[in-house]
Formats: C-alpha cells, sequence, structure tokens
C-alpha cells in the first residue's frame, strides 16, 4: 500500500472513530509494533496521545517523532525498565504494586520530573492479567511512604477486561473498575480534580466502557489494522 492509500485510511478510520466517541473521552493510540511512518501518518491525521507496551519500543520511537506527541506506557511495566520510562512517558497507565509505584517516584525524582500514573486493578476472570486488588490499593495510599511521595502524580485507574464476546461480563468488570475509582475518589481523593481518569476499553469493548464512564479508551486495532 502507498502513503497516500494509508494517510487516507488511517484519517478515515480516526473519524469514524471519533463520530463514536463522546467529546471529553480521550483516545490513546496504541501503536505497538507499529513503525514510525505510520505514527506519523495518526499524528498528522489529528492524534496526539499515543501508547506503547514495550519500553524498548518506547524508547526507540520517542526521538524520532514529533515532540509534542504524548506517550503513554500501558504495558506491564518491570521495576528495572522504571527508569527508561520515566525519561519519556506523560502517564504510566500500568502500576500494579505498590514496588513500582516507589520505584517510578525513585527514578523520576533523579531526573526531577513528576510522572502522572493510573492504578492498575485487575478486573478480569483470566488470572494471567496483572492488577492491584482494593486492600492492596487501600494500604498503599495510607501508608507513610506513599505521602512522602514527591514525583508521582496519581491521577486515576486503569483495567482490562476479560477477552470474551459476553458482553454482560465485560460490562459487570467496568461497572466494578468504576466503583472502585468512585471509592477512591471519595475516600482518598475528594479534593483532587486531577485524580479524574477512569482508564479503560480497547477496541473491541470500548463502547460499552464509554457506557459505563470510561474517560481514556486505548484503540490500536480500529485504527492501523490487525497486527502482523
Amino acid at each position: 500500500m502507498d502513503k497516500v492509500a494509508e494517510a487516507w485510511m488511517i484519517e478515515e478510520k480516526l473519524q469514524n472513530l471519533l463520530q463514536t466517541i463522546p467529546a471529553g473521552v480521550k483516545v490513546v493510540a496504541v501503536s505497538k509494533t507499529q513503525p514510525v511512518q505510520v505514527i506519523r501518518t495518526a499524528y498528522d491525521a489529528g492524534l496526539r496521545i499515543f501508547g506503547e507496551n514495550k519500553v524498548r519500543e518506547l524508547v526507540a520511537k520517542h526521538p524520532l517523532l514529533p515532540q509534542d506527541i504524548e506517550w503513554h506506557y500501558i504495558g506491564h511495566l518491570q521495576r528495572n525498565k522504571v527508569k527508561q520510562v520515566v525519561s519519556v512517558a506523560a502517564m504510566i497507565h500500568s502500576i500494579d504494586s505498590f514496588r513500582l509505584l516507589k520505584e517510578v517516584d525513585k527514578e523520576a525524582g533523579k531526573i526531577n520530573r513528576t510522572v502522572r500514573c493510573l492504578l492498575q486493578f485487575h478486573i478480569a476472570t483470566e488470572e494471567t492479567k496483572f492488577g492491584l486488588d482494593w486492600e492492596e490499593a487501600v494500604n498503599m495510599l495510607t501508608s507513610r511512604e506513599y505521602r512522602e511521595m514527591e514525583f508521582i502524580n496519581l491521577c486515576g485507574v486503569m483495567g482490562m477486561a476479560t477477552f470474551t464476546d459476553d458482553q454482560a461480563l465485560v460490562r459487570k468488570e467496568f461497572r466494578h473498575l468504576r466503583t472502585l475509582y468512585q471509592r477512591l475518589k471519595s475516600d482518598f481523593f475528594p479534593d483532587d480534580p486531577g485524580f479524574s481518569e477512569l482508564s479503560m476499553g480497547m477496541s473491541g469493548d470500548y463502547r460499552i466502557a464509554i457506557e459505563e464512564g470510561s474517560t481514556m479508551v486505548r484503540v490500536g486495532t480500529m485504527l492501523f489494522g490487525e497486527r502482523e
């Protein structure tokens, strides 16, 4: 496919997608495995937030693309890779343990940079997915160590529903995540307008997620097609 046709297709897919998304819901274009030229085409079509789930890809792509791109790290993050991510990512979606949050704060402090973070909760039936439970989150947020952190900014929560055709189950899981978000907001962030993001929904289930209150959807296949 030539570049003109590719650009037209991405722009058309983006416009079709945006027609289904209410104002105020952010689109994170999941650009994992996509080459730089495809991401640039999506950027030229109007996208500004891109999500990567591999540290190596994120670090490699960052210097080759416009600097006003807002990079989000959306994959499982190992602590030994945090140093590379905090210098590039505007937001980390996948804080799934207190140890990881502490590492982000430590490494961000070394470069005097505040990183926005989302707490990832485990809401799916699949045990392979990562995430906190309610008790773990409460223990974290009530700890002295958390109160002393200076270089992280918790902005909300993220979760991934079960990969299934059962829409009732997906809706139930998204509704559970919204309840967790509301409880955290009420109990720990009542006066913090920055704690406002409910990141849930991907290409296959983003419509349900939006109906259940999502403020941020992570969409790749709908924009770029199936990955090789």
